[in-house]
């Protein structure tokens, strides 16, 4: 990458053109709910922290999070899950009203509650995360649900890339995977996974794979250190040519991003942050890098941007979106935007 200089006019091209993107985001929904407190002493019942709660908070989690992401990068979410007809579904329709996010993609079932994970913090520190979920697949009937809709939505829409947030809480299936990468291929639309271990495999075809280093090593049974960057380029090489993706990104947390296409392959390391908490980056990194590869943006602009949008969101406690003006500002003093 000796060579690759970008002038800075593009990278504010780029993101203004975000302003002009629809982004479908097919995943598992959720809710993230915060106890803040203060711990002053132990509990004379067992040895653990009394937090004295001052704040209770309720935030869009999991694929919501992304949709919150891609709204505040100033593109248009839209967002296909899964919730229950429960207290917490209607708390997560009144979320998204509340961030003027649409609800023509969610679906309501009868067989499942609305995911929520609770996260006690105490002193600034995450002490306790309570989950309430159910994480078998969906019914084949509400598969079948949601892939109407998610065809009708395309049929009827101006969609620039398609996004699976994969959660492994049993909205996505091979059976919707296939059928909507078959949609999107007939739509010539771009197709972006952030993966998990159960469906890691079931992919195929997709434009962009972003998995962490740990999905990576659990999806293809690795035992490969983050320090091996060739060999790690060898298995994602392998595997993209296998499950014929067009690029492979994975995540190396503090040492960086591999970027893997065809023609290039690169390791971006990372951009030094003080990092206060890790929660979300992930769905930070996929929704900058979906952005990105709907625009068509070179793969190691996409890897610097969509890692550097990371770094920023792990500044924040809690699981927050990126802000736009901050993350164009950092991008143009890349050592290679001139």
């Amino acid at each position: 990458m000796k060579n690759f200089k970008v002038k800075k006019e593009h990278i504010r091209e780029i993101f203004k053109s975000f302003n002009n993107l629809n982004v479908l985001i097919i995943g598992d929904v959720m809710i993230d709910s915060y106890m803040w407190g203060k711990v002053n002493r132990i509990s004379p019942e067992a040895p653990v922290p009394i937090v004295a709660v001052t704040k209770k908070e309720k935030r869009l989690g999991g694929a919501a999070n992304v949709a919150l992401n891609i709204q505040a990068m100033g593109a248009n979410p839209i967002l296909c899950s899964v919730i229950g007809i429960d207290y917490e579904g209607q708390n997560f329709l009144e979320l998204l009203k509340t961030q003027k996010l649409s609800q023509k993609g969610i679906l309501k079932s009868r067989t499942r509650i609305t995911t929520e994970k609770t996260r006690v913090i105490g002193n600034n520190t995450q002490l306790l995360r309570i989950d309430e979920e159910v994480d078998e697949d969906i019914t084949p009937a509400e598969t079948q649900q949601l892939i109407t809709l998610i065809s009708y939505i395309i049929q009827h829409e101006k969609i620039d890339c398609i996004l699976f947030e994969d959660y492994n809480k049993g909205l996505i299936t091979p059976k919707l995977i296939s059928k909507v990468v078959e949609l999107a291929k007939s739509k010539s639309i771009p197709t972006c996974v952030d993966p998990k271990k159960k469906n890691f495999n079931a992919y195929k075809g997709v434009t962009l794979f972003k998995p962490n280093l740990k999905e990576l090593r659990e999806g293809l049974k690795l035992d490969v250190s983050s320090d091996n960057i060739n060999e790690l380029q060898r298995a994602i090489s392998s595997f993209r040519v296998k499950q014929k993706f067009e690029s492979a990104l994975v995540t190396l947390a503090e040492k960086g991003v591999i970027v893997n296409s065809r023609s290039i392959k690169e390791h971006t390391p990372a951009h030094i942050r003080s990092i206060a908490d890790v929660s979300g980056a992930g769905d930070t990194v996929i929704s900058v890098a979906a952005l990105l590869t709907a625009l068509h943006v070179n793969p190691i602009i996409t890897a610097h941007i969509s890692n550097l949008a990371g770094g920023l969101v792990c500044e924040q406690i809690g699981v927050v979106p990126i802000n736009k003006e901050q993350l164009l500002e950092e991008a143009l003093k890349l050592n290679f935007v001139k």
